[in-house]
């Protein structure tokens, strides 16, 4: 029994004696981390950056690319400058410039690599990587500029920049390491994890000098960079950049959907900017610059400026009474009583006619039917509870929510309800005679110029709408977002937006769009103009074309402009018959619209005035010149990566 136990005993040491010496095998020869790590005086890693996906057009046009490009990294402890003033003078840097870049570096390791100089073109690398050979702790790492075929879409496409601390604290998985670039707003930051695709490792030889002195087993250990999905975008690019030349000098906003697919055709914020200008190493000042413009073009105004929506509100205003079956397209209405103004216009007798000269008192009565469609006695309580039925109907439309399109900081506007009421007034302490501005499209309405043009597809669609956006494929396969194939109803029916659809036409044919109407493309448009406390009323237009086969809806918001037929109007229709024909045959129409300088009419913030002409030459930024200081000369646009 004793012998027994002393070879198992034996045997149990034996065996973790030969386990232990199965992993020193493995470590010492199996494992090439083990190696890699053993020779960290010979044998270096590099990270590679892949290129980010481009982005393309709805015809196939490029319009966001790479530009190969070179960054200089710094090793503190291995520095050696003798010269600065020659250093920088080859750099082409301050000498306070070189002391911040060598604190900077110093604070994040001194034995570890990190950014010194960042987005050297080719041109800039040829002439010194000879001349930094004489300084030691210097190395150079392939990176890319992100590079725009046209200054446009600078809200939408966003931009990328060095990733922050607290982005980097709060990553999920440990991808980013610092001075890695992120995409920060737009396009660039819905779509990041697509767009940055998936680094690559090499192993290099080199000797204590840090010479290259070849790859580390021939390359067996290097995984290959991979890079990101390209995008596919719905933007017209031609029609894009016609829509920017038409809202220059002006303050306000152009949206423009596929009503059958909800793809962004064309998406404007004014005044813009050259996005090429944050797309350099003077990153940091140029958006410093554009951060203190005070018509803030860095603020996307289709997602993120509110309005009150006008007469356009009108629309949806009809499409629900006719719903609920409290008009009939023949239902006419006096103006007697009525505390809203008539714009003198011929009689409204029928729902057309109303839409056509957006009649105030017409729609003051549609609602108030809407509001009142109910057997309570009590009006506050009747007023209550038909304001509740109405917002949930109005919800519908997209209206006082978030739409989802694929950009950030959507604002999901404001649709009052009886919650919302109660709390200034006291629960059944208000009427109908509180709220009637709601009618048309004043009082506490709230909307964005997303949300009208995708109102104007809905009327296009006679009834629903997909989630507007810009991207609509991914990768070399085009995946499509299913939240994007969703059709969303509005539960009124077909027939109903018939006559709403005549008056439309009537409104761009002979009422208040006629001066801007298209020869040869019947369009359904509706004039508003929203109260402004603030100066000049804005001006706002939304329309869809062509009525038989609707291709395109847009909304058009020009701050300060005044009527909705004065500068909206032009502009929207001017687009839609450049998006439909490629050509314009009202040429003094859009020779006015490009002339047009509705900015100084803008009041700004703390401003009681408009800003005279030579104060605002002071206040705002030449995109122009802050493109010059980009380092890097753009190359002919690549048809692949």
């Amino acid at each position: 029994m004793l012998e027994s136990r002393r070879f198992v005993i034996i045997g149990f040491f034996a065996l973790v004696g030969l386990i232990y010496l199965l992993r020193l095998f493995y470590l010492q020869v199996l494992d090439e981390s083990y190696s890699i790590e053993s020779s960290s005086n010979s044998i270096k890693r590099v990270i590679e950056i892949p290129f980010r996906g481009q982005i393309y057009d709805r015809t196939g046009k490029l319009i966001v690319y790479n530009t190969p490009v070179y960054d200089l990294l710094v090793t503190p402890y291995k520095a050696r400058v003798d010269d600065t003033l020659r250093f920088c003078q080859v750099l082409g840097i301050e000498r306070r410039d070189f002391d911040s870049l060598m604190n900077a570096a110093s604070a994040y390791s001194r034995v570890k690599p990190s950014l010194f100089l960042r987005q050297l073109s080719k041109e800039d690398f040829a002439s010194i990587q000879d001349i930094m050979v004489d300084y030691s702790g210097f190395e150079f790492a392939k990176s890319s500029l992100r590079t725009y075929t046209a200054p446009t879409l600078a809200n939408t496409l966003g931009y990328v920049s060095e990733i922050t601390r607290g982005q980097l604290e709060k990553q999920e998985e440990p991808y980013y390491r610092q001075s890695d670039y992120i995409g920060q707003s737009g396009v660039e930051k819905i779509y990041e994890n697509e767009l940055r695709g998936k680094r690559g490792t090499k192993f290099v030889m080199q000797n204590v000098a840090g010479v290259y002195k070849g790859p580390w087993k021939g390359g067996e250990l290097d995984t290959m960079a991979v890079a990101g999905a390209n995008l596919y975008s719905g933007i017209d690019l031609e029609v894009q950049q016609y829509a920017d030349s038409l809202m220059v000098n002006k303050v306000g906003s152009v949206v423009a959907i596929e009503p059958k697919t909800g793809q962004i055709i064309s998406m404007v914020s004014a005044p813009t900017y050259d996005p090429n200008i944050l797309a350099s190493r003077y990153f940091s000042k140029n958006y410093a610059a554009l951060a203190r413009n005070p018509y803030k073009p860095l603020f996307n105004r289709p997602v993120m400026a509110s309005y009150r929506p006008g007469s356009t509100f009108k629309l949806i205003q009809a499409l629900i009474g006719l719903q609920e079956g409290v008009i009939t397209p023949e239902s006419g209405f006096t103006h007697a009583n009525c505390p809203v103004g008539c714009h003198n216009h011929p009689a409204t007798g029928t729902v057309a006619l109303g839409v056509m000269h957006s009649c105030n008192p017409y729609f003051y009565n549609v609602f108030r039917r809407i509001i009142y469609k109910n057997n309570i006695q009590n009006t506050f309580k009747a007023s209550a509870v038909g304001l509740d039925a109405w917002h949930d109907a109005i919800s519908k439309f997209g209206i006082g929510q978030r739409l989802g399109i694929d950009l950030p900081s959507e604002y999901k506007g404001n649709l009052p309800n009886k919650k919302y009421y109660d709390r200034f007034y006291g629960e059944y302490r208000w009427k109908f005679s509180n709220i009637y501005s709601l009618s048309i499209g004043e009082g506490e309405l709230l909307i964005t110029p997303l949300k009208m043009a995708n109102v104007a597809a809905i009327i296009a669609n006679k009834g629903y709408f997909y989630t507007p956006h810009v991207i609509h494929g991914i990768g070399d396969a085009k995946k499509v977002n299913p939240d994007f194939l969703v059709r969303h109803d509005t539960g009124v029916e077909s027939h109903n937006f018939d006559p709403v659809i005549e008056g439309m036409i009537g409104a761009v044919e002979g009422g208040t769009a006629r001066r801007s109407r298209v020869e040869g493309i019947t369009i359904a448009g509706k004039t508003g103009t929203s109260q402004n406390k603030r100066g000049d009323d804005h001006s706002i237009f939304i329309a869809f074309a062509p009525v038989e086969n609707p291709k395109i809806a847009i909304a058009v918001f020009v701050e300060n402009a005044g009527a909705g037929g004065s500068a909206a109007a032009p502009i929207a229709n001017l687009i839609i018959e450049k998006y439909l024909t490629r050509k314009i045959t009202n040429k003094a129409l859009e020779e006015r619209m490009f002339k047009a300088d509705l900015m100084s009419k803008v009041i700004l913030p703390g401003q009681k005035k408009p800003i005279s002409a030579d104060s605002l030459k002071k206040k705002l930024i030449s995109a122009d010149s802050l493109k010059k200081k980009a380092v890097s000369k753009p190359v002919t646009p690549p048809k692949k990566q």
